[in-house]
């Protein structure tokens, strides 16, 4: 039977109130925009809070090269003076320079120049060019620290949305064969023993999915932390090539780590730094000589003149300080600093023990993931192969249930392993190219 002329009118006046009403909804279902690893680390590295705070402690200690430079330029400050006291009465007590009291008014300028503290301010602006040095390669290894967060969250992020599907592929096998029995129960072809064994399994795959999604949760949440965002990330993530193998050895790992790897860098610097503080303070014991200049002019003095006074001053000297006696204080303070070298090579020393341990452990797990695949590899096609055969074998009534739903099991385990161990190793690479320097 057609529809009538009035049904068309009103089937497409519904249609013309639908559409703009599901346009919004529609738009919002839109898949989320793609996201490489590569575009992942760029925004981490603009957007993450842990990468701007290193690099204002990097501004930091360049300021302080200039604020130790600043010793080698005058000092100049202006000085604007008046003062009233009784006409030509004296002080008996206190700390004021002149004995003699007069109402005057004065304007003037003074110029202090250091002209040699006996090495200290070079050493101290040597040191503090290494300590920005050092500042600078710690810079480096947040940096790096934060693409190490990425890769491990953007291939947890694409592990868990993989192990998502092998549980909603293991929920549809399984529902499909529960239904089968099902059917062939009440037709008294199988028994209700094989419906309760095929019921169970179809459970135990819904809670996988349940829990392979609570993953996905939690990987997009860990992502959007490592990307700078306090939200979870919301991109459909493009997978990656597989690397190639980790070499045969070690031992040329560990010879980049130490050439490449920041940290040593930033504690080699830190170390030359200590050093020259050290001699810094040795310098705190020598002589400083220093000049002073002043000039200025005093338009108003109330004092009798016996003779003229001319209203314009200047003066010149030249003041030299040797320490003789402090309390030990020099003495312990040069000291303080020896320590603090020694310790500094100490400290580098045991930095490039525990990088030397950390490449060699991240070899040995990335090589021991690379031999993962290919052996998850060929358990999930063995366990393919037998699933094939168990289902033949019940189809034929030649086995009972419990043998086919084990190897269904054994299936979905082999699947996930395989997820695993390829995952896992972009993960331990990512892990070891991070442990030699050359994740950047």
């Amino acid at each position: 039977m057609f529809p009538s002329l009035r049904q068309i009118r009103l089937n497409r006046k519904a249609l013309f109130i639908a559409v703009p009403l599901a346009l919004p909804m529609a738009l919002s279902a839109q898949a989320p925009p793609l996201l490489t690893l590569q575009q992942a680390e760029a925004m981490a590295v603009m957007n993450h809070p842990q990468i701007q705070a290193a690099q204002n402690e990097v501004n930091f200690a360049n300021q302080q090269i200039v604020v130790n430079r600043s010793a080698y330029y005058p000092n100049i400050t202006g000085d604007l003076t008046g003062s009233q006291g009784n006409n030509l009465s004296r002080i008996g007590a206190g700390d004021l320079a002149a004995s003699r009291l007069f109402d005057r008014e004065g304007q003037g300028v003074i110029i202090q120049q250091l002209i040699t503290d006996s090495g200290r301010t070079p050493s101290l602006v040597a040191s503090s060019r290494f300590q920005a040095q050092a500042t600078a390669q710690n810079a480096t290894a947040t940096r790096y620290t934060v693409l190490l967060d990425v890769n491990r969250a953007y291939f947890d992020v694409l592990r868990a949305q993989a192990t998502v599907k092998v549980a909603e592929q293991t929920v549809s096998a399984r529902q499909i064969l529960d239904d089968q029995i099902t059917e062939l129960a009440r037709n008294k072809l199988r028994s209700q023993v094989d419906v309760s064994f095929a019921d169970v399994n179809v459970s135990e795959a819904k809670l996988l999915l349940l829990r392979a999604q609570d993953s996905v949760t939690g990987a997009l949440a860990e992502l959007g932390r490592a990307l700078g965002s306090d939200q979870s990330a919301n991109f459909q993530l493009s997978d990656e090539p597989l690397p190639q193998a980790p070499p045969a050895t070690a031992a040329s790992l560990v010879v980049q780590a130490i050439d490449n790897r920041p940290e040593l860098a930033s504690l080699r610097a830190t170390r030359e730094s200590a050093y020259k503080f050290f001699d810094a303070e040795k310098d705190l014991s020598r002589p400083t000589v220093s000049g002073i200049a002043t000039a200025g002019y005093i338009p108003y003095i109330n004092t009798p003149r016996t003779a003229p006074i001319p209203p314009e001053y200047e003066a010149v000297g030249v003041n030299a300080s040797i320490p003789i006696f402090n309390g030990h204080l020099f003495s312990a303070r040069r000291e303080a600093a020896y320590q603090r070298a020694l310790e500094s090579d100490q400290k580098l020393r045991d930095e490039q023990e525990r990088i030397s341990r950390d490449v060699r452990v991240a070899w040995a797990s990335a090589t021991d993931a690379y031999q993962r695949i290919d052996v998850t590899a060929q358990f999930l096609r063995q366990a393919s192969l037998a699933l094939q055969l168990a289902q033949g074998r019940y189809d034929l009534s030649l086995a009972a249930i419990v043998e086919l739903t084990q190897a269904q099991l054994n299936v979905t385990s082999a699947a996930i392993e395989n997820l695993n161990a390829k995952y896992d190793y972009q993960i331990q690479f990512a892990a070891l190219q991070f442990t030699i320097g050359l994740l950047r």
